[in-house]
C-alpha cells in the first residue's frame, strides 16, 4: 500500500488494531508486504500481474489506481466486489469514487481513502498583496478572477524593483494543468476528448484564452516540479494540486537570500468557471483483491468493510490529508474537524467538506491514450508558454497568446 512509510503508517497501525481485535476473533490476519508509493506499486504489480521474470505473485490485496488495472493483461484475476457487497452497502459509499473503480461493468476498485484538488493559500504573502492591491479572497474562487489576479500580483512584485526589468513572480502554480482543461471544458457543458485524442473546440479556446494573459505575463508558475517547491520559497502564493499533499506544504518560507518566515496556509476548494458548474477532479487509489478461495476473499472483504465504516475511515483519511469514502463519514467530518489541532489540516479538512457539499466529483475517462496524452499535453504547454513569456515585452500580448494557441493546437493535432 501507498499510506505512510513501513515504519509510521496509519495504516498499518489500524491494520494491527484489526488483527488484534476483529481479526483475532474471526481468525483472520492481515500482513503488510510492502509501503511504497504509487508509482512504484502500478509498476510493481503490472511485473507480477504479467507474470514477467521475477516479479514474484500479487499480493491478496493491493492497492492501484484504475489505470494500473486497465492496463493488466488479465483483470480477471481480480475480485468483482459487486460478489460481496449489496446494492444497499454500495449506496452508502459515495457513487463517483465508486463508479470510479467500475472496469468492464465490475467493480475491481474500491475505494478506501481519497483526494481531490485543492487550492492552498499562502495567508500571510497573499493578505499583503492584497491589502496594497485591493482585492479579496473571493477573487481566488473563480478561474476568470484568479487567473486576472495573477497578472496583477506579477506586476505588483515586477514594481518593487523599478531597475530590474522581468524580475516579478508568479502568483499561481498548478500541478495539473490537463486537469485544468478536461475538467474545466466539461464544467462548462462540453467534451473534452474526442475519438482519438483533444477535442480543441470553443470551449477549449475559452479556457485556453482564461490562462493565457496570465501565463504569457508572468503570473503564472511555468517551471517543472511539484506545486509545494515554489510555495516553499515563495516563488508562489497560490497553488493548485492535490489535496493528499498537504503533507509537503511547509509553514516556513525560506527565500533565495536565506532569509526566511513563519507563515500560515490555508485550504480553498478549487476553482471554477464564472459559469460552469462546480466540478473537481477526484483522485487517489483505491483497494484490489486478487481471487483465491472463498474463505480468503470473504476474510479481504471483511477487513475492507471494517476500513470503509464511518469511524474507522475517519479515523485513517484525517491521519493522512485525505477524504473519507462514505456519505455518513462526510456528514460526521465537521464533528471530526473540531478535535483535528493542526491549523493546516483544520482548514484542509473545511476545504473538504465545503467541496463535497457543493461541487460534483469528475472521474478521468479509462482510455488507452490518457496518460500518454496527459504527459505530451503538460509539458507542451508549460514549454510553449514559457518561450511566450521570454519573448513579451509589455507590447505585443495578444500575438504571443494567439501564437501560443496555435502551437498547443498543432501539436494535439499531431500526436
Amino acid at each position: 500500500h501507498v499510506y505512510g512509510q513501513q515504519t509510521d503508517s496509519p495504516l498499518n497501525d489500524l491494520i494491527d488494531e484489526f488483527n488484534n481485535t476483529i481479526g483475532a476473533k474471526e481468525g483472520i490476519r492481515i500482513k503488510v508486504t510492502n509501503v511504497s508509493n504509487t508509482s512504484e506499486i502500478h509498476e510493481a504489480v503490472l511485473r507480477c500481474a504479467n507474470n514477467e521474470p521475477g516479479a514474484g505473485a500479487l499480493p491478496d490485496l493491493f492497492i492501484s489506481y484504475p489505470k494500473t488495472v486497465v492496463a493488466m493483461s488479465d483483470r480477471d484475476i481480480l475480485v468483482d466486489f459487486n460478489d460481496y457487497f449489496s446494492e444497499e452497502e454500495l449506496g452508502e459509499y459515495t457513487s463517483e469514487f465508486i463508479d470510479e473503480g467500475r472496469i468492464d461493468d465490475r467493480l475491481l476498485v474500491f475505494p478506501v481513502a481519497k483526494s481531490t484538488e485543492i487550492m492552498f493559500v499562502n495567508k500571510t504573502l497573499f493578505d499583503r498583496f492584497k491589502d496594497e492591491c485591493n482585492v479579496s479572497y473571493e477573487d481566488l474562487t473563480t478561474w476568470e478572477s484568479l487567473l486576472a489576479v495573477c497578472e496583477l500580483y506579477y506586476k505588483w512584485t515586477d514594481d518593487m524593483t523599478p531597475d530590474i526589468e522581468k524580475d516579478g513572480k508568479s502568483m499561481l502554480v498548478h500541478d495539473y494543468w490537463f486537469d485544468y482543461f478536461q475538467v474545466g471544458v466539461t464544467s462548462l457543458g462540453d467534451e473534452f476528448f474526442s475519438e482519438d485524442g483533444v477535442k480543441t473546440g470553443d470551449t477549449f479556446k475559452r479556457a485556453f484564452d482564461t490562462m493565457s494573459g496570465a501565463a504569457v505575463t508572468g503570473g503564472v508558475w511555468l517551471k517543472e516540479g511539484f506545486a509545494t517547491e515554489p510555495l516553499r520559497t515563495g516563488d508562489a502564493i497560490v497553488s493548485v494540486a492535490s489535496s493528499a499533499s498537504v503533507l509537503y506544504y511547509d509553514d516556513k518560507v525560506t527565500y533565495s537570500d536565506n532569509s526566511s518566515e513563519d507563515v500560515e496556509i490555508i485550504a480553498m476548494p478549487a476553482p471554477f468557471f464564472e459559469d460552469g458548474k462546480k466540478l473537481v477532479m477526484q483522485r487517489g487509489a483505491g483497494m484490489c483483491m486478487v481471487k483465491s478461495d472463498k474463505k480468503k476473499e470473504e476474510a479481504g472483504v471483511r477487513f475492507i468493510k471494517w476500513l470503509t465504516e464511518p469511524e474507522t475511515n475517519l479515523r485513517f483519511v484525517t491521519a493522512l490529508g485525505y477524504m473519507p469514502v462514505t456519505d455518513k463519514a462526510f456528514e460526521e467530518l465537521p464533528k471530526a474537524c473540531e478535535e483535528i489541532e493542526s491549523p493546516k489540516y483544520k482548514s484542509l479538512y473545511e476545504a473538504y467538506v465545503k467541496t463535497n457539499e457543493e461541487y460534483e466529483y469528475y472521474n478521468m475517462p479509462l482510455l488507452d491514450y490518457y496518460l500518454d496524452t496527459e504527459s505530451m499535453f503538460e509539458s507542451e504547454l508549460r514549454s510553449i508558454f514559457r518561450g511566450a513569456y521570454e519573448k513579451y515585452d509589455g507590447n505585443n500580448l495578444v500575438m504571443l497568446e494567439n501564437d501560443s494557441y496555435k502551437r498547443l493546437k498543432d501539436s494535439l493535432k499531431s500526436r
